[in-house]
């Protein structure tokens, strides 16, 4: 308690309790609510129910972020719906590694809201780990955000220039042979259990193999997008808050994309330049070209929207139309 009052005042400290006990209300009862009311029975998901949870999870998230800005002022505000657009347009890759996975593996869409349910469980504890880390770091050393803004730019031009890859299968990549090394696996699906017991020796399912990929994978993208949210802010409420609201609508989000999402064809080079704009920001800091929150927010819905936009215009081939 001394330490944290050598950083805050009384009245601070009171403030920033109220900020995260608001956040953690919310988490749980949308946490909730998915668990035991959206989600209730193994079934495979119907469009317009799976609609209406993403809708819901959105403007949650909006309505926080309102919050934020009242709370916190303008600026944080900003800041946060930069964080959780930028958040929620990267997550579109976990989107297409999820339906390689389930597709891979066999796993019924009945049972893949379990799966990702746990996944974004253990999501938010790993992001809050490595969250927790990059703000050590920005704190003990400040110079690291260049290293993060050049990392940023190089992986903004790198997926601008890549060529699509073609889909491959789960079992042939290494993070599966690893880890059938490790567990004994069965291939067959036994309803919604992770685990089964058979002569004797304990065997995890492709359920829960899809589930310990799927998390490996979440770190894999966290390098990405927590270094591209500490040069929005360095401000830990408002990177963890966008973080994970843009995590917990991303199994509904899921639902209603994974059969559509190589359709948005414009939408990656669009995240590409947000984050070579997001990672050029901080270089231009204290010049006559300085990037401030409500334009970093506008640059970031514009991108974003043209690439959604574009993607939707564009005329389809007379092979996708056959």
């Amino acid at each position: 308690m001394e330490m944290l009052s050598s950083f805050f005042t009384p009245h601070e400290t009171l403030s920033q309790f109220w900020l995260w006990a608001c956040f953690g209300v919310v988490v749980v009862l949308l946490l909730a609510a998915d668990l035991f009311w959206f989600n209730r029975k193994n079934e495979e998901p119907h469009f317009w129910h799976t609609l209406w949870i993403c809708i819901a999870y959105v403007v949650v998230a909006l309505l926080f972020g309102v919050f934020v800005w009242i709370e916190d002022g303008a600026d944080k505000g900003m800041d946060y719906f930069t964080g959780y657009l930028l958040e929620k347009s990267l997550s579109m890759d976990n989107i297409f590694v999820m339906s390689m996975i389930f597709t891979s593996l066999g796993v019924p869409k009945m049972y893949q809201h379990r799966v990702l349910f746990w996944g974004i469980m253990g999501a938010l504890i790993m992001r809050g780990i490595l969250i927790g880390i990059g703000d050590v770091l920005v704190v003990k050393f400040d110079w690291i955000l260049y290293l993060f803004s050049a990392f940023l730019i190089y992986t903004g031009v790198k997926m601008l220039f890549m060529k699509k890859s073609e889909t491959g299968d789960i079992r042939d990549s290494r993070i599966y042979k690893f880890l059938a090394k490790i567990f004994h696996v069965t291939h067959e699906i036994r309803g919604e259990h992770f685990f089964i017991k058979e002569n004797g020796k304990h065997y995890i399912t492709p359920l829960f193999f899809a589930l310990l990929i799927i998390e490996t994978m979440d770190v894999v993208f966290a390098l990405d997008s927590i270094p591209a949210i500490f040069l929005v802010t360095t401000d830990v409420y408002v990177v963890y808050t966008s973080n994970i609201f843009a995590i917990l609508g991303l199994r509904a989000l899921y639902f209603l994309l994974a059969a559509i999402i190589d359709k948005f064809v414009y939408l990656k080079p669009a995240i590409s330049i947000i984050l070579i704009f997001i990672g050029a920001k901080i270089f231009l800091k204290d010049t006559a070209f300085e990037v401030h929150e409500w334009q970093s927010l506008t640059v970031t819905v514009s991108l974003l929207g043209g690439g959604i936009v574009l993607s939707l215009l564009k005329p389809k081939k007379k092979n996708e139309n056959a």
